[in-house]
């Protein structure tokens, strides 16, 4: 056999990505190893496994497809030799593949990441942003071993650990009418301009919280990136609701934003681990919910501010 995993890592990244840019950024490579590495591949198997866009990506072929499933599940089985290891020993090994709700992934997972994989050189972490609905599907396919993100419609087969109480807060900017205030209410916002972050579960959760108190917010825009709905805020297009608490009070144009205590006693949202009840956890998986559980509390979120004082973590409905 005259290829490595190595090179079916890099074909595999390129074959999901449609772009030899994207495959270079995700396994941390430069391009040129990525093309070098499919061109080795296409020799040595003597077929096409793209057909290549002139600025345009990558597109696999029919026989390209094919060997990308194939790939995938030869390298799987590859990884699935340190899993065994880890079973047999002491040692915790070998790659974890976990996601994260998006608006976490850039706060949360990289402190985390870096902390487990520092308590433990043999494992890796290979990381998967998602909405809920799309975190939920992976684990369910199995294509990731664990998610971090919130207690939102969790289906029966889906285990939760809570590990920190997120608590609904309200971000406006400083030059709006409500930015000297430090405390609101759904009452009081309800007939003003909302910016909602138009995620799946997300967007839900929100607008049920004005349901309940019988109101119906006033939607000026929506969008499903975190940081766009900071920017507009912090340019006074609306206030926003929001669960996340980063420890930069600035949106990414450099303007301020300010926090809000809601009033109003709703359930508290929680941070936590979610994981397959039906499938046997890996000691690298329970090395992984163990870290996390010693790792991120009320008292400290990485990426984030503490919240409010007088906030319990509570099962939301």
């Amino acid at each position: 056999m005259r290829y490595t995993l190595r090179q079916l890592e890099y074909f595999i990244a390129a074959g999901e990505t449609s772009s030899i840019t994207l495959a270079s950024e995700r396994v941390h490579i430069s391009q040129p190893s990525i093309s070098t590495a499919i061109a080795h591949l296409e020799r040595e198997l003597g077929v096409q496994l793209f057909v290549r866009h002139h600025a345009q990506g990558l597109s696999l072929t029919a026989i390209g497809q094919t060997m990308l499933k194939e790939a995938k599940a030869l390298v799987g089985q590859a990884e699935g030799l340190y899993s065994m290891a880890s079973e047999a020993t002491t040692q915790v090994r070998g790659q974890i593949n976990v996601g994260s709700l998006v608006t976490l992934a850039p706060l949360v997972m990289p402190e985390l990441a870096h902390s487990f994989e520092a308590a433990y050189p043999g494992a890796k972490i290979h990381q998967t942003p998602h909405d809920q609905e799309g975190l939920i599907a992976a684990l369910q396919r199995a294509e990731i071993d664990a998610a971090l993100s919130l207690d939102l419609r969790l289906p029966p087969e889906v285990e939760f650990q809570p590990l920190a109480a997120m608590p609904t807060h309200v971000l406006v900017g400083e030059g709006h009418p409500l930015a000297r205030q430090s405390v609101t209410t759904l009452a009081e916002l309800a007939p003003l301009p909302y910016i909602l972050l138009d995620l799946p579960c997300g967007r839900d959760y929100f607008l049920a919280l004005f349901l309940r108190e019988g109101l119906e917010p006033n939607i000026a825009a929506r969008s499903t990136h975190q940081e766009i709905i900071r920017t507009m805020v912090a340019n006074g297009h609306g206030y926003a609701l929001a669960n996340t608490r980063p420890r930069s009070d600035l949106a990414l144009d450099g303007r301020r934003l300010i926090r809000l205590r809601l009033a109003n006693d709703f359930p508290v949202l929680n941070l936590g681990l979610m994981t397959l009840s039906s499938v046997r956890k890996s000691r690298l998986v329970e090395a992984f919910a163990a870290h996390s559980a010693g790792f991120i509390s009320d008292a400290y979120i990485p990426g984030m501010v503490p919240a409010y004082p007088g906030r319990h973590m509570r099962q939301a409905v």
